[in-house]
């Protein structure tokens, strides 16, 4: 009955309406529009191996490099995007709330949404690379899509985080920025996870669900060489860990989202 709630032809409308307005507006006054959507991720791409491939040496020993890296940046960039956009999404919202009687989360899912095409679109790039380099995908890259999508659900339950404490704490915007800038840094994306010497930290980064995605999904698409949660801890059931997380979280946003929801219209 709750599935057939949620997908009900009333909610894939206005979901379908809410997405198409998105995309609309984001890209409203802008000459290229649509085409940033590309140009953002391989612009980064870009200034990025130039930087820490050319002058600072990083990764001359992994195979295919640069698709290591994209690969990293565009996951990376889907999961900085969907929480991003999430995060203001009720308070954006906010007319339409207050006007009308709509299921609240769909808001947020809308977001998800247009990050999830973004993601498709950035991922043809990547599908390119692999063929002009001549990478050759493990069998394990049919496990790519099972990696999206834990990469998702740890986005959705941040976002639906986000999103309900920023209706009542604007803190959060500038909070959530900052640490942003700091999980970038910490998620092996521009550095292979190897270069961090110290076994004990080493094993902790990888407990992050971005970083043990993005570190399997390299492993599967890139290279074999790539050092996986369960290479690092010699047990290939650690990989559960960082999927518990996931859905950890997602749980916490949901009873968090469902508990505040019935006040956004009065506290926006």
């Amino acid at each position: 009955m709750l599935v057939k709630k949620i997908f009900s032809k009333r909610n894939r409308a206005l979901l379908r309406e809410l997405v198409v307005t998105d995309f609309k507006l984001r890209y409203q006054g802008s000459l290229l529009g649509y085409a940033w959507s590309l140009l953002r991720p391989l612009m980064l791409f870009i200034i990025l191996y130039v930087v820490f491939a050319h002058f600072f040496k990083l990764g001359k020993d992994i195979p295919h490099f640069p698709i290591y890296l994209l690969l990293g940046i565009v996951l990376w960039n889907f999961f900085a995007e969907m929480t991003s956009q999430s995060l203001s999404s009720i308070v954006a919202r906010g007319d339409l709330i207050r006007k009308i009687r709509i299921p609240r989360w769909i808001i947020v899912i809308s977001s998800s949404v247009s990050a999830l095409i973004n993601l498709g679109l950035n991922l043809i790039i990547v599908a390119v690379f692999i063929v002009i380099n001549g990478a050759d995908p493990s069998r394990a890259a049919i496990w790519l899509p099972v990696i999206l999508l834990e990469i998702y659900i740890f986005a959705l339950g941040v976002s639906l985080l986000l999103s309900t404490a920023y209706v009542k704490y604007r803190d959060v915007a500038p909070i959530w920025e900052v640490a942003m800038q700091g999980l970038f840094y910490l998620t092996p994306i521009l550095y292979p996870l190897t270069i961090i010497t110290n076994t004990t930290l080493q094993k902790l980064v990888v407990l992050s669900p971005m970083a043990q995605a993005i570190q399997d999904a390299r492993n599967a698409i890139v290279t074999p060489q790539t050092l996986t949660i369960a290479e690092a801890y010699h047990a290939p059931f650690m990989r559960l860990v960082p999927l518990a997380l996931c859905f950890l979280v997602l749980t916490l946003g949901i009873l968090y989202f469902k508990k505040e929801a019935k006040y956004f219209a009065e506290n926006l």
